[in-house]
């Protein structure tokens, strides 16, 4: 329930044939101070919290009286009403404010309230009369209603103004952030899943934003007990962020267990332990060993080169294969490349299926029925 301001010019007609009079003049201007001197209707709004009757820098009324008795009686008047809201489908929701008015005292039997016109010309807006920042004044319209009281039966005028809200400024200020939110999240499926400290940031980060933009989206609507269009929006982008992050847990787990698996024996390779000299000189056909039974014979010198030659071979192709360990570093985990397709297709659909739902349906006005 919340409350708007309006600024009506409210005209009274009734006919008092005790004022009948005969003249040169049809009608006849009153001071409206002779109000409080005839009968008047007792005419009170139903729905008002406050009203103020403008008295600057003259009382505005106007009081006017015809020969057959009818009278006139105009006033400006500033009305603060009720407005019942139902916000579903906040923010592209549509109201039917209602401003109610009738005879506080008298019945059916003794005071019966019409509109002088047609119900729908009775209530007119001017086009430049409305000052809405969030609201879109979509028409109006009037009708009665009898209500039964203990008192008896009373008749009830009924004035409906048909308002839709403007959603620019939710646009800007919740759904883009939260979009760009979401986006930012799934930024982290394109890297590497030993960036462990970069991927952490965008995990906490965003989650921590989706956070704030739910409380500050809250903060601005009523306390109402259901959930609102923004706060399903809301919701499903806090499951998307939060889901990149479990997301990137599982991806560090897997990444863990895979080093403990490969990445042993792929520092092993990289740093392969050092050949002791002694084991070295136990083994026949060693330069070692052959540098200690040196003769000048050529034939050995010969032999001696030979196999010298080949240990330095064996050697370097040992060296070479261990610079090419098994490659467990900078890799791209399945689950991070089914991600980066799975997220983006199931964020884009929800978005589709979000804005045709809301956008495209006529305005609905919970509540309002008409007479």
């Amino acid at each position: 329930m919340k409350e708007y301001t309006i600024d009506v010019f409210f005209r009274q007609s009734w006919k008092d044939e005790r004022l009948c009079f005969k003249g040169p003049m049809e009608m006849l201007p009153l001071n409206n101070l002779l109000a409080s001197n005839i009968w008047t209707p007792d005419t009170f709004f139903l729905n008002g919290k406050k009203s103020i009757a403008h008295n600057m820098t003259t009382p505005n009324k106007l009081l006017r009286l015809q020969d057959d008795g009818t009278l006139l009686y105009t006033m400006r008047l500033t009305i603060s009403a009720e407005c019942p809201m139902q916000l579903e489908d906040f923010p592209m929701d549509a109201h039917a404010c209602p401003l109610k008015f009738g005879s506080y005292a008298y019945p059916v039997s003794e005071v019966v309230y019409t509109w002088t016109k047609k119900a729908a010309e009775s209530v007119v807006v001017a086009e430049d009369g409305s000052r809405l920042n969030q609201y879109l004044l979509i028409g109006q319209n009037a009708g009665t209603e009898n209500i039964h009281t203990s008192r008896g039966q009373y008749t009830v005028m009924m004035a409906h103004f048909y308002l839709k809200r403007k959603i620019g400024y939710f646009v800007i200020q919740t759904y883009m952030p939260c979009f760009m939110t979401v986006i930012l999240s799934q930024v982290s499926f394109w890297l590497n899943r030993e960036s462990v400290p970069a991927r952490t940031v965008f995990g906490v980060t965003t989650v921590l934003t989706m956070t704030t933009l739910s409380i500050s989206a809250r903060n601005s609507l009523p306390k109402v007990a259901y959930a609102t269009a923004m706060d399903w929006f809301i919701a499903v982008c806090y499951a998307f962020v939060f889901s990149a992050l479990i997301e990137f847990a599982t991806v560090n787990y897997f990444t863990k267990r895979s080093w403990a698996w490969d990445g042993k024996k792929a520092l092993e390779a990289q740093h392969p332990k050092k050949r002791d000299p002694m084991v070295l000189s136990k083994k026949p056909n060693n330069v070692c060993s052959a540098g200690v039974n040196y003769t000048p014979n050529f034939t050995k010198d010969v032999s001696i080169a030979t196999i010298s030659n080949t240990t330095s071979v064996q050697l370097r192709a040992s060296e070479t294969k261990a610079v090419d360990p098994k490659k467990t570093y900078n890799s791209v985990s399945k689950i991070d490349k089914m991600s980066r397709i799975v997220f983006p297709v199931l964020f884009g659909t929800f978005n589709l299926v979000y804005w045709a739902t809301y956008l495209n349906r006529e305005p609905v006005v919970k509540g309002v029925t008409s007479t």
